[in-house]
């Protein structure tokens, strides 16, 4: 009788390859599912009621940012972090776009979700003109309450100016985001 334990191994080896590429694979694309999902901004309730016209921020030099008062014109609202690298890169870009764009009724306000000397510190350092409040720990639940269920950031809502929430974008801003807004918001 002729012994095959040579060729069994070497078939069992193979099929052991297999299944292992093969749950390598699944467990990819469920990771790639999972984040996908994960960083998505939600849908809310795109009306000029929500909670965040009713808010109020205390700015980096003392005064009082009330959202109630950029009702009635697009507004992109921005959350982010002197800590965080990709807003801070989106910020030159932001305020370009608003010493173009607001003479034509086109509002930008920053919300920091940050301790407010690291704030303070970050725009003596590198001001930019647009609105900024510095809403620490309760941003983060009001940018939950407007579709970032993951908390990260850059946050962005872009709300047309009857206070529906025209986009919601996780991440950092490009031109192209900016232009699309511009033109939709007309």
């Amino acid at each position: 009788m002729t012994d095959n334990s040579g060729m069994n191994e070497t078939g069992f080896v193979a099929s052991r390859r297999k299944w292992i590429w093969g749950a390598g694979a699944a467990a990819a694309a469920l990771g790639v599912g999972t984040a996908v999902w994960r960083y998505t901004p939600t849908a809310v309730h795109a009306s000029a009621s929500h909670p965040v016209w009713s808010e109020q921020f205390e700015t980096p030099n003392g005064q009082i940012l009330r959202m109630a008062d950029y009702q009635g014109k697009p507004l992109l609202l921005n959350f982010w972090a002197t800590w965080c690298p990709p807003c801070v890169e989106e910020l030159p870009m932001l305020d370009a776009f608003w010493k173009e764009n607001a003479p034509k009724g086109h509002q930008v306000v920053a919300l920091a979700i940050d301790q407010p000397s690291a704030v303070r510190r970050f725009i003596e350092r590198q001001p930019f003109g647009f609105p900024s409040g510095m809403a620490g720990l309760a941003g983060s639940e009001l940018a939950k309450s407007l579709g970032n269920a993951a908390g990260g950031l850059p946050f962005t809502v872009f709300f047309n100016a009857d206070g529906s929430i025209w986009r919601q974008k996780m991440g950092q801003l490009q031109h192209d985001d900016l232009r699309a807004w511009l033109g939709a918001a007309t």
